[in-house]
């Protein structure tokens, strides 16, 4: 609502109720009740405004700003906590723990190849979010908030797809609430933690699949090494080697962006 609009709002039974006159001899004289506007008169001047263009219903550009920058701050914890960032992260850091490595491939690669299977196997929801929410508002089809609700339905639906329904029961039960018949009608402060720990768990179960044959060859080097008495020789500083040929000759980085990339539905 704009000033001009605030003005005449506020303004307009005040102006009314000035037309009242004092007389020394007969007190103030109040002016006739039909000189004061009613409510219907009020919400007609309004909707006039808005139909002439001086009211304006979209946020200002302070406001649109201060979205955005809040936005800015908050993205690196929707792209971990909203995305599946979560999950791939999660393994690739398992997958380096398995091999023996301490930080070969370093952090900063582990958290770039992440990141761009993130990208990968979120293209479909990026897409679907640009063209109901994103090209609609630059085109002016649609207002800020109904761009904001059309992100967030598209995040919650692939939040839902990946979420296991006793981790999204879980947190129903701990909210108090009655279960919906559509899960798409619950709140993000209850998708968000059921599909983060549904990540959890599954990011979990893959390292630890792919953690075993890896601790079978830590197993056979050191009863081979214990066998032929090398005792005093760390068995890590064999293995290694047989790790690492065995994971080139599987071709385990290819296997393992694919599986990741096939994983979510």
């Amino acid at each position: 609502m704009t000033r001009r609009s605030w003005f005449i709002v506020l303004f307009i039974p005040l102006m009314a109720s000035g037309q009242t006159s004092t007389s020394p001899t007969t007190g103030p004289q109040v002016a006739p009740i039909d000189a004061i506007p009613s409510i219907s008169d009020v919400v007609s001047i309004m909707n006039k405004a808005t139909a002439d263009g001086t009211m304006n219903r979209e946020w200002s550009t302070p406001i649109r700003l201060a979205i955005l920058f809040t936005a800015l701050a908050l993205l690196p914890s929707l792209l971990a906590m909203m995305t599946s960032f979560t999950r791939i992260v999660i393994v690739l850091a398992f997958v380096r723990r398995a091999l023996g490595t301490q930080t070969i491939p370093p952090t900063i690669a582990i958290m770039g190849l992440a990141i761009f299977l993130t990208l990968y196997t979120m293209l479909p929801t990026l897409e679907r979010i640009n063209n109901q929410a994103i090209q609609p508002y630059l085109a002016d089809q649609i207002d800020l908030t109904t761009a904001i609700n059309a992100c967030s339905d598209g995040l919650k639906a692939f939040m839902l797809r990946q979420t296991r329904q006793s981790d999204l029961a879980l947190f129903v039960q701990m909210a108090r609430i009655r279960p919906p018949q559509d899960p798409s009608r619950l709140g993000l402060h209850i998708v968000v933690p059921a599909f983060v720990t549904s990540e959890f768990r599954t990011g979990f179960e893959i390292g630890c699949l792919l953690f075993i044959p890896f601790v079978i060859i830590d197993i056979v080097v050191a009863s081979v090494l214990l066998s032929a008495g090398m005792m005093m020789l760390p068995p890590a500083m064999i293995s290694l080697p047989f790790k690492l040929i065995l994971f080139i000759l599987v071709d385990g980085w290819g296997m393992l962006a694919k599986s990741l990339s096939l994983g979510f539905r």
